[in-house]
């Protein structure tokens, strides 16, 4: 045992500090993750430190294979030592691109929220600013990739071509489907054209009605009214028409159509109709000075169409905005509906008129009678 010890003795003190610098490396890498985090909590309260857990553990995977590598060197021959320090140096070079990468983006995402913040603060529109933070984010780990790239001989070429400017461009468009190029090139329309905002309340179609959330690379995020999300690609939004409730004048002209039966005082309706407009309290006089110098009502109420089997009354009724707009809606027709039965204006259901034929008294045909009798109750 001690001429073995004597023979290796340098060889087995190599590997004894190589092991005892993994594990300081480790114990270090731990005592900064821990005061990184205490840091970015005072600094970014509420904020999840996610960049920081991952450089954790690529710096401690990074110590791990870096120390297996040069222990395993004193197991081998001269001929495979130099593939060992190539590998040594290709696993450095790719952990030290991947802890700058997720550091830049996660600074440049940190930055974009205090700005975007602050812009709510202020009540400013932060659209711009939510949709760069998505396009600056994938920048800076695409460089990173391509930067990876470059450390393998036979990729190294496209990653050159690709750093050198306009080949990023020409990568992306040959590697991307039209599908996403279209998405990405709608998000960029949205954003300079600007048809919403974030916040703004859309109606895409009667199913999607909501605040927009959220503007990406891809796809427009907007919360209903009943708390779903709903996620429209930005090529497929790009190409609707929709209402944007929040663009321009925030008042908006609502339309209240109850139908009545034609045996109904019309007058009567159209007077309790105006009564119960006006009576509500987030209504809106939109009338101009001369309308009211005029006399003109705040509430205008007239008979629009004569249907099948009921009359078509509709009142016109201004609010501040479609919030307001949707409350008075439905307290106005429940509160319409209950005057119209305390009145006796009766809200028509569809007739229907049934005619039964009678067979069983039918003479039977004959020459001189050559077709039956119908009789109809």
């Amino acid at each position: 045992m001690t001429a073995f010890f004597e023979t290796y003795k340098e060889d087995i003190l190599y590997a004894a500090i190589i092991i005892a610098s993994v594990f300081v490396l480790r114990f270090l890498t731990n005592l900064l993750h821990k005061w990184l985090l205490k840091q970015e909590l005072k600094k970014y309260p509420g904020e999840s430190p996610k960049a920081v857990n991952w450089v954790k553990r690529i710096l401690n995977a990074l110590w791990l294979v870096l120390g297996i590598i040069l222990l395993v060197s004193l197991f081998v021959g001269e001929e495979r030592e130099d593939a060992l320090q190539q590998n040594f140096k290709l696993i450095l070079y790719l952990a030290v691109v991947a802890i700058i990468t997720i550091v830049a983006a996660a600074s440049t995402n940190m930055w974009f929220r205090m700005r975007i913040n602050l812009k709510i603060e202020n009540r400013e529109d932060p659209t711009s600013f939510k949709f760069l933070r998505y396009v600056a984010i994938i920048g800076i780990y695409s460089v990173g990739v391509l930067f990876a790239l470059l450390a393998f001989p036979s990729l190294k070429g496209v990653a050159q071509t690709a750093l050198g400017g306009a080949g990023v461009i020409a990568l992306i468009a040959g590697v991307a489907s039209q599908e996403a190029l279209a998405n990405l090139v709608g998000g960029v329309f949205i954003i300079s054209f600007k048809p919403f905002r974030i916040g703004d309340i859309i109606k895409v179609t009667d199913t999607m009605v909501g605040t927009v959330t959220d503007i990406t690379l891809r796809h427009t995020v907007i919360r209903n009214f009943e708390n779903k999300m709903i996620v429209i690609p930005n090529a497929i939004i790009n190409k609707e028409k929709l209402i944007n409730y929040d663009l321009g004048e925030l008042k908006i002209c609502d339309r209240i159509e109850i139908g009545i039966s034609y045996d109904s005082d019309i007058d009567l309706a159209k007077k309790i109709m105006q009564e119960e407009c006006m009576r509500h309290p987030l209504i809106l006089d939109n009338r101009s000075e001369i309308e009211i110098l005029d006399g003109q009502p705040i509430v205008r109420v007239a008979l629009t169409s004569l249907n099948d089997f009921s009359v078509t009354i509709r009142a016109w009724v201004w609010a501040r905005d479609y919030s307001d707009s949707f409350n008075m809606r439905c307290d106005l027709l429940e509160s319409i509906k209950k005057r119209f039965d305390r009145e006796g204006i009766e809200i028509p259901f569809p007739y229907r008129t049934v005619v039964f034929k009678n067979t069983a008294s039918e003479p039977e045909r004959t020459e001189d009678n050559p077709e039956k009798k119908e009789t109809e109750a």
